[in-house]
C-alpha cells in the first residue's frame, strides 16, 4: 500500500506560514498552467495581479479574445476533471477551480461577457482603470505607460465587435447603463479628465516629465480621449436605441449571476425576506443612537447632529488620505499578534486617492513578492470636498484591516503552500466582500464602534448593504416591492426611495449606487449575504468543537484557504472535502 502524507489547507497555528511548504503537485500544475495562460491572454488582469508582463499591451476585448480565454477555461476544466488530488490543499484547488471556471464558462455560454458594459465593472472600466496601477517613478516607466495608452483605441474597437454580437443576439444592457457609461467617456476626455491630467502632472521625482516621452505621453493620451470620446458617440449611436428602457435582468439569468458571486446558491425568495427584516433591524438599533444623541430624534436627525459635529469632520482629499492612512496603521498595530497573525510584508498598506471620480471606494492586492503593497483607494466625486469620518471608519477596516488587506495579502504571502491560481486570482464576491462586512462587525465586537458616531456610521453601512440585497433581488427577479414604498412593481423612483431611506450618504453616491446594483446583478447583495454565510459558518464551527473552539485559530483556518466560493469555503473549513 502507498502511503500518502496529509497535509492540511491550514498549518499548524503556531506555525508561521512562511514557514511551511509542500512539494508541488499535479494539481497545482494543472492550476498554474491555466494561471499563467489566462494571465497572458489578459495583460489588464495581470497588471491588477501584480504579474510580470504585457506592460505595454491591452486585452483583446473582441469575441475573439472571450472565446480564447473560454478555450483556456474548458482546457483547465477538462484536466482537473482527470486529476488525482494527494492532500487537502489539492481537494480545495480542485474543487475551487471546477466551480470557479464552470460558472464563468456558464456565463460566457449565455452571452454575459460580450454584453457586459455597467457603470462600474466592464472592458470600460477596466482599460482605464489599469493604468492606476503601473509605475511612474521614471522616464521608462512612462515610456511604457504611453505605449499601453496609445493601444487604447485598437482595445475598444475590440469591445464594440464584442457589443455588437450581443447587441445581434438581442442582449443590451439597459438604456439607463448605456447613458451612464457614454456620460463616464466623456468625463474622461474632458478638460479637467484623465487623460488631461495624466500629462499635466507627469512628473520623474520632482520634476516634470519633459522631451521626447512627454510628447509621446502627450500623442498616446490625445488618442486614448479621442477614442473615448468616440465611444461615447458610439454606445448613443449603435446601442442605445436597441437598450432595453426595463433594468431588470429576469429571475434566470438573476440565479446564475447570484451563484457566480457568491460560489453558493441561496434561496433568493427567502434572502428577499430576510433582507427587509435585516434593514428594519438595523433601523432600529440606529434610533436607539439617535435618541441618545437628543431625546426624540429621528435616525435622520442623528444624522444631521453627527454631520455637523466638528471632531467628525474632514476638510479636503489631503486630509482625507492622511486620515485613512492612520487608522489602517493604528489597526493593524493592535491586532497583529493579538487577535491575527499578520506577516511583516502585509503589516504595510497605502491609502490613495483615485484619479477618477465615481465615488467608489476599492482596494488593490499586492504584488506577488509585495514590491507593490496593498492598496486603499478612494474615489472621490467632484466637487467633494467635505468628509465625515463618522461614517467612514468602518470603511477603513473593510477595505483595510481586518479586511481585504488581510484577507488578500496573506493569502498571497503563502507561497510556500497555495499555487499561483490560489494565491492571486482565487476570489469571489461572496467570499470577499461578506468577508469585509464580517471584518466591519468584528471591529464592533472588539469595542473599536463603541463611541456613538462610529457606530451609527457602522450601522449605517451595514443598512445601505441590506438595502442592496432587498432592491437587487427585489428588482432583478420582480418580487413585489415593500408596502412602504408603494408595493406591486419595482420602478427606479421606488428603488430610489428606499435607497434614500436607508443608505445614509451623499446623493451623488447614493445615484451612482442605485445605477450600479440595476446594471451589475447579483453583486451588490453579495456583500450582505456573503457575511451571513461567514457568521454561520462561524456558529458552525463553535457548535461543532464546543470548548475548543478558538476564534483566532477559525479566522486563520478560513484565511488561508483564500478567496474560493463560499460553498467550497464552508466544505474546506468543516473538513467535508
Amino acid at each position: 500500500m502507498q502511503y500518502v502524507r496529509r497535509v492540511t489547507d491550514t498549518p499548524d497555528t503556531q506555525t508561521d506560514p512562511s514557514q511551511a511548504t509542500r512539494p508541488q503537485t499535479d494539481v497545482d500544475r494543472i492550476a498554474e498552467r491555466y494561471f499563467d495562460a489566462a494571465v497572458a491572454l489578459s495583460p489588464i488582469n495581470a497588471t491588477f495581479l501584480g504579474v510580470p508582463g504585457g506592460e505595454e499591451d491591452l486585452d483583446d476585448l473582441s469575441p475573439a479574445g472571450n472565446a480564447a480565454a473560454s478555450q483556456v477555461r474548458r482546457t483547465a476544466l477538462s484536466e482537473l476533471a482527470g486529476a488525482s488530488p494527494v492532500d487537502d490543499v489539492d481537494r480545495v484547488t480542485v474543487a475551487a477551480m471546477t466551480e470557479r471556471l464552470q460558472l464563468a464558462e456558464d456565463r460566457y455560454a449565455a452571452g454575459l461577457d460580450e454584453m457586459s458594459l455597467n457603470v462600474l465593472a466592464s472592458p470600460l472600466q477596466s482599460v482605464r482603470d489599469v493604468f492606476d496601477l503601473m509605475p511612474q517613478d521614471s522616464e521608462g516607466d512612462w515610456r511604457v505607460f504611453a505605449t499601453r495608452m496609445g493601444k487604447i483605441p485598437a482595445a475598444l474597437e475590440g469591445y464594440q465587435e464584442a457589443l455588437l454580437v450581443a447587441r445581434d443576439r438581442g442582449q443590451v444592457s439597459p438604456r439607463r447603463q448605456v447613458e451612464a457609461c457614454a456620460e463616464q467617456s466623456r468625463d474622461l476626455t474632458a478638460d479637467d479628465g484623465y487623460f488631461a491630467k495624466v500629462v499635466a502632472d507627469a512628473t520623474v521625482g520632482d520634476e516634470p516629465l519633459t522631451g521626447e516621452v512627454r510628447e509621446a505621453l502627450a500623442a498616446s493620451a490625445k488618442a486614448a480621449a479621442a477614442a473615448y470620446g468616440s465611444m461615447a458617440d458610439w454606445l448613443e449611436r449603435e446601442l442605445l436605441p436597441h437598450a432595453p428602457e426595463d433594468d431588470a435582468c429576469g429571475r434566470e439569468r438573476y440565479a446564475l449571476e447570484s451563484r457566480y458571486f457568491l460560489g453558493a446558491t441561496v434561496d433568493l425568495e427567502e434572502t428577499y425576506r430576510w433582507g427587509q427584516q435585516e434593514v428594519a433591524h438595523l433601523h432600529a438599533q440606529m434610533a436607539e443612537i439617535a435618541e441618545g444623541l437628543e431625546p426624540g430624534a429621528s435616525v435622520q436627525r442623528g444624522v444631521e447632529i453627527l454631520d455637523a459635529d466638528e471632531k467628525y469632520q474632514l476638510h479636503g482629499t489631503d486630509a482625507l488620505k492622511a486620515w485613512m492612512q492612520e487608522r489602517a496603521d493604528e489597526v493593524i498595530a493592535d491586532l497583529k499578534d493579538v487577535h491575527f497573525d499578520i506577516p511583516g510584508p502585509v503589516q504595510r498598506i497605502e491609502c490613495m486617492i483615485a484619479p477618477t471620480q465615481t465615488g467608489g471606494i476599492y482596494y488593490t492586492g499586492p504584488s506577488d513578492d509585495f514590491s507593490r503593497p496593498g492598496r486603499m483607494w478612494w474615489s472621490v466625486p467632484k466637487g467633494n470636498t467635505e468628509f465625515r469620518t463618522w461614517n467612514e471608519l468602518t470603511t477603513v477596516y473593510h477595505e483595510g484591516v481586518p479586511g481585504h488587506h488581510l484577507q488578500v495579502a496573506q493569502t498571497v504571502y503563502r507561497s510556500g503552500l497555495l499555487n499561483k491560481w490560489r494565491r492571486l486570482e482565487a476570489w469571489t464576491s461572496g467570499h470577499g466582500e461578506g468577508w469585509a462586512l464580517y471584518a466591519e462587525r468584528l471591529m464592533a465586537e472588539l469595542g473599536y464602534m463603541d463611541d456613538p458616531g462610529n457606530r451609527m456610521g457602522w450601522l449605517a453601512g451595514q443598512s445601505l448593504r441590506a438595502a442592496r440585497v432587498v432592491i437587487d433581488i427585489g428588482v432583478h427577479c420582480g418580487f413585489d416591492a415593500p408596502d412602504e414604498v408603494g408595493g406591486g412593481a419595482w420602478d427606479y423612483d421606488k428603488a430610489w426611495t428606499y435607497l434614500t431611506r436607508y443608505g445614509f450618504m451623499d446623493e451623488k453616491v447614493l445615484r451612482f449606487e442605485l445605477n450600479r446594483y440595476l446594471g451589475w446583478p447579483g453583486q451588490a447583495p453579495s456583500y450582505k449575504i456573503g457575511e451571513r454565510l461567514w457568521l454561520q459558518l462561524r456558529d458552525e464551527a463553535k457548535a461543532r468543537q464546543g470548548d475548543a473552539f478558538d476564534l483566532k485559530a477559525f479566522h486563520r483556518r478560513a484565511l488561508d484557504i483564500g478567496g474560493v466560493g463560499l460553498d467550497t469555503l464552508r466544505a474546506a473549513v468543516l473538513d467535508e472535502i
